[in-house]
Order: structure tokens, then sequence, then C-alpha cells
């Protein structure tokens, strides 16, 4: 049930609040917003009725949000953002059917975009919309109707689809290994590099094989593709997953550092919020990925 109208000011007033809020004044609000100041006032003062609550403080230099009111705009702002985002999702198909991802830069580029086109063949009623996110984020506060997540099921309040296992292999650029078979030995003391959303991968890695490690230094990176151009130019040993280095091997720019099992450090999984109705978008999407996968696993 939507809250009783007397508690909903009107867009416009919501839209000045706001700008009063970032900009400090009235004059750059109706700037901004293409109104007079005394429209910018007028609205205030109009919220300001409506709600019972005064909201702004006024002195000769600039205007002021009270207290209550800097909480209250925090959420105006976020409502404002989403209805904003939900007419360009409405502007870009009219007929309904937007599914916004929010996908880990790496494997949405390497895995996910290949795929893309025979979902969008198969469902051309479907907008994908994709934005990239390195860590898991709250679904309460994010537009995003489902994400790609990397690791175990850690993430409250979801539902979990499995996609695939990572496996990670050490690799480094032949100058950097040299000549021979190196031992694990020779791997704890190479340069090796991390990436900062698995700062432990190499000491699972070593534990993996028997051999507990901690203390470990090296360089760290934000992303994988950074990291890939970091390796293949020789500044160390990095952790990089099966899918994306088999390229680079193939061609020999890049060589395993150590000739051992391949270590798993995590899954990936498509995930949606469980207090949410599921939108035929993401179920289309959600069927088609479980098809795939049935097609491509072994």
């Amino acid at each position: 049930m939507i809250t009783p109208r007397r508690f909903l000011p009107s867009i416009s007033s919501l839209l000045a609040l706001e700008a009063v809020d970032r900009l400090g004044s009235a004059t750059a609000a109706a700037e901004e917003l293409s109104l007079t100041q005394s429209a910018i006032s007028r609205q205030l003062k109009v919220m300001e009725e409506q709600l019972g609550v005064e909201l702004i403080q006024r002195t000769q230099m600039r205007l002021h949000l009270t207290s209550a009111a800097q909480d209250y705009v925090k959420t105006a702002r976020m409502v404002l953002q989403h209805l904003a985002q939900a007419s360009l999702k409405l502007k870009a198909n009219p007929t309904g059917g937007t599914l916004t991802l929010s996908i880990l830069p790496a494997f949405g580029m390497h895995w996910l975009a290949p795929r893309l086109q025979d979902f969008a063949r198969r469902h051309p009623e479907v907008t994908m919309n994709l934005n990239t996110r390195l860590k898991p984020f709250d679904f309460e506060s994010e537009p995003s109707d489902a994400a790609i997540h990397f690791g175990r099921k850690d993430w409250a309040g979801v539902q979990y689809l499995p996609i695939m296992r990572e496996e990670v292999l050490p690799v480094c650029a032949p100058g950097v290994r040299g000549e021979g078979n190196p031992d694990l030995e020779w791997l704890k003391n190479a340069p090796l590099l991390h990436l900062d959303t698995r700062p432990d991968a190499w000491e699972r890695w070593f534990a993996a094989q028997g051999q507990p490690e901690t203390g470990l230094r090296g360089m760290l990176f934000d992303q994988f593709s950074t990291m890939i151009q970091a390796t293949i130019h020789g500044l160390g040993v990095a952790l990089l997953p099966s899918y994306l280095v088999e390229q680079d091997m193939r061609t020999g720019r890049l060589v395993l550092a150590w000739n051992g099992p391949a270590v798993s450090l995590g899954d990936y999984f498509l995930v949606w919020p469980q207090n949410r109705a599921e939108p035929q978008p993401l179920k289309s999407f959600r069927t088609w990925l479980q098809t795939r996968l049935s097609r491509e696993r072994p």
C-alpha cells in the first residue's frame, strides 16, 4: 500500500530541496532547474507546510538544511535517482522488458559478453543493461535486478544460480621463470602480483599445495586486465583464472610459473534478491543461462 498522499511531496519540491542542499543557495538551484529564485523558495515553503516540519535555516549568505532535513534529503536524492533511471529504462524500451545486470569486469568481458548475442537473438523483447562492480553491493540501494558474484554462497538475502568454478594458475612471462622446472621455493621468493579483491589468494594457493605461507608481498592491482598486462611485461608472477590466460599461454606470452595442479578459489554465481518478485526479463535470462550451461558443461 502506498503511503497516504499527504506525506508525499511533489517532485518539484523534492528537486528544489535536493538542489538547494547540493548547491547551497536558492539562486544556484533556480539556475540549474530553470526556475526563478522565488519559485524555489515557494516550493520549499509548500513542502514545509505540507510536512509540518522546518526544513530550511535561512541566513543572509546561504540556505542550510536542518539536521532532520539533511537525513531526509539523502532518501529523496536516492528516490529521484531511481525514478530517473526507471524513466531511462522506459524510454529505451517502451514495450517493457529491461534487465539491469551488474557484472565483474573480467568475467563479463571474457565469458559473458561472447554469449550474450545468443541471448539477444532468442529474447529480442529484453533490453540488457550492464554495469560493472568489483565487490558485492546492497540490492536495496542499487538499481540492479541481478548480479554476477564470485566467491562462496556468502551474500545474504539473495538466491543463487551456479555458473562455473574458477581455476587459477600461477603464470608469468617466459623471461621471469627462466630455464628448467622451478620449484615452490623459487615461487615463494618471486615477485608476486596480487588482486585487492582477493588479498589472500596466494596464501590459499600455497596452502592448497601443502605449503602454508604468510606475509607475502608484491604489487597490488584492482582489476585482472591490468594485472595480466603487468604479468606479460615481466613484473612478476600472477594467479590468474585459466579462462583469462588460455590465449596468452597458447601464443607463449605467458607460461606456467610452476607445473602443479590447478586450484579453485571460488565459483561464479548469478544472484538476485530474495525479497523481490522476479521480473520476467530476469526469468528469461536465468532460464537461458541454465540451458546454455547445461550444453557447455562436459
